[in-house]
């Protein structure tokens, strides 16, 4: 949970908190509105990061329920503490805005034992006051539309997805055994020396250090490695700013058990620099290397 964003939605009553969170919605969070906020930690406990489509958590708490201004500073305290990163989005708008949205949807403002609207308006103002000077972001929506402020949201959203890091999954395999479905940028290294035709190296593989000095001190495989980490450098940030959850970076020989393992490696320890989770696997480096044609 702590490596997606978390977006706590707030403020002003009649403000465009349900469209703020029908557009984090469209952007792939997980959203809930009218949250309590003493259930907030026990629900970002649950196992919801797992699904790879989730692009982070978006939830509305404002004066609907009972105690929310008691309640929310030591739950926010206890997010801190705890490492989460969130921010706080504080919706208003000005007084004539908010009566005539009222006043067309002929809702019961939550304060209204407080008097009539505009009082309840005022006083709502001034219980939030400590609220909205800790907020992250204030948004006046007096003069937006409902497609403009659902435009402005959506726009937050795709940015906050920077927050969250992207898993990179590097993968070797053999061609002779398909490419992989999930591979999103697929590098041919057949072209490299083969060890294969080594008979002292043939039994290895890419784990071994006799494998991994054939194939890497060769001076081609030198120049081939700098040239693809520096388009994986250029790549990566790009494919994070799209919004990508995973990339899962292939390397492939003929039979997926000395070049591809070893580049693969070399492509691995390279982003291990980085502030992404890194993971690597080996696909077919266990397959029969006495397999008849098999030339890896």
């Amino acid at each position: 949970m702590k490596n997606l964003s978390i977006h706590i939605i707030t403020g002003l009553s009649g403000s465009g908190k349900s469209t703020a969170i029908d557009a984090f919605e469209d952007a792939g969070f997980y959203c809930v509105d009218n949250m309590p906020v003493a259930l907030l930690p026990k629900l970002l406990k649950l196992p919801l990061e797992n699904d790879s489509e989730l692009s982070g958590f978006a939830f509305v708490m404002d004066l609907r329920e009972k105690g929310f201004l008691t309640k929310y500073p030591p739950v926010f305290k206890f997010l801190n503490q705890q490492g989460y990163h969130y921010s706080i989005l504080f919706m208003e708008a000005d007084e004539d805005a908010l009566v005539k949205r009222y006043s067309q949807t002929r809702r019961h403002h939550p304060l209204t034992q407080c008097g009539n609207l505009l009082e309840s308006i005022r006083a709502e103002k001034e219980q939030l006051k400590a609220l909205r000077i800790a907020a992250d972001k204030i948004i006046d929506t007096s003069r937006f539309n409902v497609h403009e402020l659902k435009a402005v949201i959506f726009d937050i959203a795709q940015q906050s997805k920077k927050f969250a890091p992207m898993q990179i999954n590097v993968l070797s395999f053999g061609f002779k055994y398909g490419i992989p479905r999930e591979a999103d940028l697929v590098i041919d290294v057949r072209f490299l020396s083969n060890p294969f035709f080594i008979p002292e190296l043939k039994p290895l593989n890419g784990e071994s250090p006799e494998i991994q000095n054939f194939v890497l001190n060769n001076p081609e495989t030198r120049i081939f490695l700098q040239k693809y980490l520096d388009l994986l450098d250029f790549l990566i940030p790009l494919f994070e700013k799209e919004g990508k959850a995973y990339l899962t970076i292939a390397v492939g020989c003929t039979g997926g058990r000395h070049r591809s393992v070893t580049i693969a490696k070399a492509i691995y320890k390279h982003l291990l620099s980085g502030q992404h989770t890194i993971n690597i696997t080996h696909r077919d480096i266990e397959q029969d290397i006495y397999t008849a044609g098999s030339i890896s």
